[in-house]
């Protein structure tokens, strides 16, 4: 009994994790911006290592609904919005992003070059 209320309570809290990011179906097309989104990482070193421990997450699995780095389609009408707006929505959290984009030890100024890094990466080909 203790076993299978251990493995459900492992499930529910992988469920969680996956839901901070949102979980909206995958077509062919998202699956290949996908895998070129998981490719792109920033050129500034500390800003790198941000990006790969709370960004990718989320911003490299279609899956999750977060606008994928380099999907320059879905990040303009992102940032037709104003980056104030942007990283004020990073900081309090919006839709299925939680708050600070799970890097509480980030600044604003983190936000902004992160922000402008994801709508204006290159993806091949594109």
């Amino acid at each position: 009994m203790k076993l299978a209320l251990r493995g459900l309570s492992i499930m529910m809290f992988s469920g969680l994790l996956l839901q901070g990011c949102g979980n909206p179906g995958l077509s062919s097309g998202d699956a290949a911006k996908e895998s070129a989104s998981r490719l792109l990482t920033p050129e500034d070193q500390e800003l790198a290592t941000v990006y790969e421990r709370s960004c990718r997450n989320c911003h490299t699995i279609a899956a999750t609904g977060a606008p994928l780095t380099g999907d320059h389609v879905e990040w303009a009408p992102r940032m037709d919005k104003s980056m104030d707006v942007l990283v004020d929505n990073v900081v309090n959290g919006f839709g299925g992003m939680p708050p600070f984009g799970l890097c509480m030890a980030c600044d604003a100024e983190q936000f902004e070059a992160l922000i402008t890094f994801m709508a204006s990466a290159d993806v091949a080909g594109e």
